[in-house]
């Protein structure tokens, strides 16, 4: 059985709830994915906001081969297979960096080739301020959006869609 969490959240942006300020009409991630534009970014935000939400989102809109990876637990190798790896009908690929701030600058300076070369475009994660936690030449070669704390009323949205989605056998 899929865990909750899973089973609710949104797989499309129509179904996503809150940070209107980039996924509203006109709005940045919402223009990306209509224009069909795939770039490096860096979301940053606190926790439970949506990044790795709507990152995957993104990458699904765009059809593209998508990695996800934490920082805590990877580095230089895991980089690597990406990189290595070929994808059918020379898609892009696309790195969800989860947690970006926890790579150290030696990590961060291995990534940033691949980013600066279009072999990876590079969807980052952070709960912390990127111009401190972040290499210049990397976050220079990323727009960073910021997430906001949901507001009551996207909470209360979030939870009425969730009773919706719960069986009566769960």
């Amino acid at each position: 059985m899929e865990p909750l969490a899973s089973t609710i959240r949104p797989k499309k942006l129509s179904e996503f709830i809150g940070q209107s300020h980039l996924v509203g009409k006109g709005k940045p991630i919402r223009t990306a994915l209509e224009n069909q534009h795939l770039f490096s970014f860096i979301f940053w935000g606190p926790p439970g906001v949506g990044k790795t939400t709507l990152a995957r989102i993104y990458a699904n809109a765009l059809n593209v081969e998508y990695f996800e990876l934490s920082a805590v637990s990877s580095g230089k190798e895991d980089i690597r297979k990406i990189v290595r790896f070929q994808t059918q009908e020379n898609k892009a690929k696309v790195l969800f960096l989860d947690e970006i701030h926890r790579f150290n600058k030696a990590q961060q300076d291995f990534l940033l080739p691949f980013v600066e070369s279009g072999e990876i475009t590079l969807i980052g994660a952070t709960t912390e301020n990127p111009s401190f936690e972040i290499i210049a030449p990397l976050l220079s070669r990323c727009r960073v959006f910021i997430l906001n704390p949901l507001q009551p009323k996207e909470m209360e949205k979030i939870i009425e869609r969730t009773k919706l989605k719960i069986k009566a056998d769960a």
